[in-house]
């Protein structure tokens, strides 16, 4: 497929799911790495008015799990995450943050990786780390 039918998939299975309810759009996707998107509106707010950390782990988690459905074979597997960390580096009120997902460790069973949320000047928002397993259909 190409870059813009993955984007255009991404999207679609998004659909009547928690990443259309925040907004998440899926952006860019290369041989390494699937980038996403996310407004800062009062959506994805805490009280005090700046992104939510929980929005943040909400984007980094989807955007890590597409990632691992495109890169591995779905014919004989399904993807779940098994853990999420979250580093919050800097607030932000308004604009885009992007999240974008790219290998630390690519194994049979067990993928590690890592997701830099950004603004949109690049400045880093947040550092995740996801690990999800690839499970064999029954």
């Amino acid at each position: 497929m190409d870059k813009q039918n993955i984007i255009d998939q991404c999207n679609t299975i998004s659909r009547n799911t928690l990443m259309e309810t925040l907004d998440i759009e899926y952006v860019d996707v290369t041989e390494d790495t699937l980038t996403a998107r996310m407004p800062v509106t009062h959506k994805v707010y805490q009280p005090d008015g700046v992104l939510h950390g929980g929005a943040s782990v909400a984007l980094a988690e989807s955007v890590g799990s597409a990632a691992s459905f495109l890169f591995l074979d779905t014919e004989k597997y399904t993807i779940r995450g098994l853990e999420i960390s979250a580093n919050h580096t800097r607030s932000i009120k308004e604009g885009y943050v992007y999240a974008t997902a790219s290998f630390i460790h690519k194994g049979r069973t067990t993928q590690l990786w890592q997701i830099r949320i950004t603004d949109d000047q690049d400045r880093l928002i947040s550092l995740c780390k996801l690990t999800t397993i690839a499970l064999l259909k029954q």
